[in-house]
């Protein structure tokens, strides 16, 4: 899968964690999952904040398009 390019985040004063994607809001995570979101970014920003956005492929795109349910 290639890098998940254009992705932001900042924390402001009150420990809300704005995601962009982009310039626009992609999610807003306060509390708990803020906290969760902060320990986990450090390891690879952009497919986390693309993971935690829910903006990403999963791979089985062609495999679900060729399903006999789903053809026309």
């Amino acid at each position: 899968m290639g890098a998940a390019e254009g992705f932001r985040h900042v924390q402001r004063a009150d420990g809300t964690v704005v995601i962009t994607h982009h310039g626009r809001v992609a999610g807003t995570l306060r509390g708990a999952r803020a906290v969760e979101f902060l320990a986990e970014v450090d390891d690879d920003p952009q497919l986390v904040m693309a993971r935690w956005t829910g903006n990403y492929r999963h791979g089985n795109e062609r495999t679900a398009k060729q399903h006999p349910r789903n053809r026309g």
